[in-house]
């Protein structure tokens, strides 16, 4: 059972940093003190605006406020990223990359290989496009090996009919991670220290220079422990799809404005140097939490989010290099969009009550209070735009906040530029992606409520319309039997 304070903890956190900025724009008088002035536009019609604006003191206390935020949780998570790389305790920090570079100098243990590792639990849709993409990398896989998990489809005859290895799980009854957990607790035994393990959803299909990427960065840094990807949503799908997309979007924007500093290695397609992997599944038990020789934990509901946990608290180097892309599945029904992202929401905070509050997993602690601060802040601004439309005969247009709104629009057309016309059309409506925002708040705290009432994650396996069958066997694969 989860312990319901990590619930109560973020709501409260966001609760009193909401109730701050309250505090300050209340306390100034907010009363109309010059009258509304009127244009006549459209044969007649009388548009009523106001230049009155907030009192500059709220809105420099605002801006202080934020930034002061801003600054305590950069200046953490920058910390904590020179500690763990300046760091030669290999007994807290066995990762940290001058550990591992002095533990190697000198040492030639060969070329970097790469071993694929395909995830499958009745695939038979979507492997034949993921097998191609790997085949069409400009650097080959030395490996690929398809773990077929419980399948009662053709997912192990299509691998084996292109000649690929084929290794069917034995009474895995844990999901993803438990059928990776059983390949690699084998593999790992035969692994060098030039070794790699790429691990790649069989709904992914890689961008050509993936593998290739990857290689040449393990190549030129004996430090590096593992490398993420930054994945892209597939064509079509619609409306949501392109909502989606522009979500993706905007994330591996960030990533770049990083400089590639990975905030969770995808599950959709992630390389893991096999000694990284050797210690972390050593530690399991005692620096990290999870079964001492499991590398997934099993516990755990979101494994790639947990796994980029446990490798920051101890000590490993992680990059995403722009080049690293692949494009993935999207969900196609909003039914589906819901159950993913709960159980992504509930995996985030299920995550960071396992490893509590420490200098590795603050940034993830701030980004959950963060997503509460802002649940807050939207959702009183629609409440104030209502109470303005039900209790004011005439709508007034205020340019002061017009202009924040369009810094808004700005935004969130230029962090999806590269995304296409589509993207930008639909970023620059901003009205319909408020809507998107206000169904993952929803969302969120439909996670954090179930969380701090202790309410047991039990996923339905309702049924989905034909378009959607493979995300309904896949959904029904990942939640079966979870409970938290």
């Amino acid at each position: 059972m989860f312990s319901r304070a990590v619930g109560f903890a973020v709501i409260a956190i966001a609760v009193a940093g909401f109730a701050v900025l309250w505090w300050t724009i209340t306390s100034t008088n907010s009363t109309l003190t010059t009258p509304p002035a009127a244009i006549v536009v459209f044969a007649g019609l009388p548009i009523m605006y106001s230049w009155q604006a907030p009192p500059l003191f709220a809105v420099i206390a605002s801006v202080i406020i934020a930034f002061i935020v801003v600054a305590i949780f950069v200046g953490l998570e920058i910390r904590d990223i020179n500690t763990s790389r300046r760091s030669l305790k290999g007994d807290s920090k066995p990762l940290a990359p001058r550990v591992i570079m002095d533990a190697t100098r000198g040492v030639f243990y060969g070329p970097v290989t790469v071993t694929v590792l395909v995830p499958a639990h009745n695939e038979e849709d979507v492997l034949g496009a993921t097998l191609d993409a790997l085949h069409e990398q400009t650097r080959q896989p030395d490996r690929v090996i398809v773990i077929a998990d419980n399948c009662t489809d053709a997912t192990v005859s299509i691998a084996r009919a292109r000649g690929l290895e084929v290794r069917e799980t034995i009474d895995n009854r844990l999901k993803k991670a438990g059928a990776l957990n059983q390949a690699l607790s084998s593999l790992l035994h035969q692994a060098g220290p030039n070794d790699t393990f790429m691990i790649v959803d069989a709904d992914t299909r890689l961008k050509p220079q993936f593998i290739e990427t990857a290689v040449r960065h393990f190549t030129d840094d004996r430090g590096l422990s593992a490398i993420g990807g930054l994945f892209f949503g597939e064509p079509g799908r619609g409306l949501l799809g392109q909502l989606q997309r522009n979500e993706y979007t905007r994330y591996a924007r960030d990533i770049r404005r990083r400089r590639g500093r990975v905030f969770v290695l995808t599950g959709t397609a992630s390389v893991f140097r096999a000694p990284a992997l050797k210690v972390l599944a050593s530690q399991r038990g005692s620096l990290i939490p999870g079964i001492r020789g499991d590398v997934y934990d099993t516990a755990a509901l979101t494994e790639d989010n947990e796994i980029t946990i446990a490798l920051k608290s101890l000590g490993a180097l992680m990059t995403s290099p722009s080049q690293c892309q692949v494009e993935t599945e999207l969900m196609p029904t909003w039914r589906d969009l819901w159950r993913q992202r709960l159980r992504w929401q509930r995996g985030a905070l299920e995550n960071i009550n396992a490893y509590g509050l420490t200098s590795a997993t603050v940034r993830y602690w701030s980004q959950q209070v963060g997503i509460a601060y802002s649940v807050f802040a939207l959702w009183t601004f629609f409440l104030l735009i209502f109470l303005q439309v039900v209790s004011t005969d005439t709508w007034i247009w205020y340019p002061f906040w017009l202009s924040v709104g369009a810094i808004f629009i700005i935004e969130r057309v230029t962090s999806v530029w590269r995304g296409g016309w589509a993207a930008r059309l639909l970023a620059a409506t901003l009205v319909i992606e408020l809507v998107y925002d206000t169904f993952l708040d929803i969302v969120f705290l439909k996670g954090v409520i179930d969380i701090a009432l202790k309410r047991n994650a039990r996923w339905g396996n309702e049924a989905r319309p034909a378009g959607a069958k493979h995300v309904a066997q896949k959904s029904h694969h990942l939640d079966q039997g979870v409970e938290s």
